[in-house]
């Protein structure tokens, strides 16, 4: 049936589900933690606590947990009393594991500390890793443009992507410019709600008398964007960012997106459990038509990022984002209130 819906040549077109042997699923424990071997010391060494959400335990590590007192730096000796050696790493020994408690012998970095601590590890660490990844950028935008910019991150277009908007739009709108990153959007049905907010012009302020000017359009960004865009934003993703640049928003940088405008509404069940999609909504623009199925959209300026900067933790889209969008303040200053002399308003 897949090789069948494979005829159509269309995005969205699955078939999933069904009367299919299940996969072997190993669940690994997870410390929220990134390590790496120490040779001398024999044992993994702390390099990296995610933080994550930190007042949600199931999106932070729990060597952020209070009264665990183990830091980065902290050497992980054994696990449930197994010692751990170079080929025997703490995720081997957590093996179906996940959700548990386990128990860790650690060492402090000087090596006058040893004790066992009671770690109750996480059945998924990708939230904790996409917070921080998402924090580490906004603060790189933050200190790179000396406070210029904002930064936000939309990860879809469905609930998620519309939390992580209003997360962080207002705390980044009064910036003098903003960067929004749809890199890996997985697409959804909410651009149009979001693309209405970024569109919005300031045209004036009303000076108050008791609280800070407030900028009329409400909420409106204060100065010039650009947005970052690659290969793995599709379906709604797509949308988002031809719609960034058919609407004069600004910069479309970074790759072509996936290219997966044609819609599905997934209700069609078989009798063994099987659900197909069929393509039900083409989406066609103005400027090229129903150009970006099975296409994309083109950036306005090409970025790649090679396997040499992901080693080298370097992020080449994100600094030419914050270089164009540095130069665009420049061309376009932010509207910013010169008041002048107020007039007095009494009676003649």
């Amino acid at each position: 049936m897949w090789e069948m819906q494979g005829e159509l040549g269309t995005s969205h077109c699955y078939e999933f589900g069904g009367d299919y042997r299940q996969s072997p699923n190993y669940k690994i424990g997870k410390l929220g933690i990134d390590y790496r071997y120490n040779a001398r010391k024999k044992g993994y060494e702390i390099v990296r606590i995610l933080k994550g959400d930190h007042w949600l335990s199931e999106n932070r590590s729990p060597f952020m947990n209070p009264g665990m007192n183990v830091s980065e730096g902290w050497i992980i000796k054994a696990v449930n009393g197994i010692p751990v050696n170079k080929t025997t790493p703490p995720e081997r020994l957590t093996l179906n594991l996940a959700g548990q408690q386990v128990q860790l012998s650690v060492t402090s970095p000087d090596g006058k500390e040893e004790k066992v601590v009671t770690v109750p590890t996480m059945k998924d660490e990708s939230k904790a890793r996409y917070r921080d990844w998402v924090e580490g950028n906004r603060e790189y935008v933050h200190n790179a443009s000396k406070g210029k910019l904002g930064y936000l991150h939309l990860p879809d277009m469905h609930k998620d992507g519309l939390i992580e908007f209003h997360r962080y739009f207002l705390a980044e709108v009064d910036y003098e410019g903003l960067i929004i990153d749809v890199r890996d959007n997985g697409g959804g049905s909410v651009s149009g709600l979001l693309l209405q907010k970024l569109a919005r012009k300031r045209i004036g302020y009303d000076k108050t008398r008791w609280w800070d000017n407030n900028p009329y359009m409400d909420n409106a960004p204060m100065g010039p964007m650009v947005c970052i865009t690659d290969e793995h934003a599709g379906s709604d993703g797509d949308i988002f960012s031809h719609s960034f640049k058919l609407l004069g928003l600004g910069k479309l940088i970074g790759k072509r997106t996936w290219g997966g405008v044609i819609g599905i509404w997934p209700r069609h069940w078989l009798v063994d459990g099987t659900i197909t999609t069929q393509p039900e909504f083409s989406f066609w623009f103005k400027d090229v038509g129903w150009g970006v199925e099975n296409y994309g959209t083109d950036p306005d300026i090409e970025v790649d990022i090679m396997p040499q900067d992901y080693v080298e933790g370097k992020d080449p889209q994100l600094d030419v984002a914050i270089k164009t969008c540095l130069a665009e303040i420049k061309k376009n200053p932010p509207l910013k209130p010169n008041f002048g002399k107020i007039p007095r308003k009494t009676l003649p």
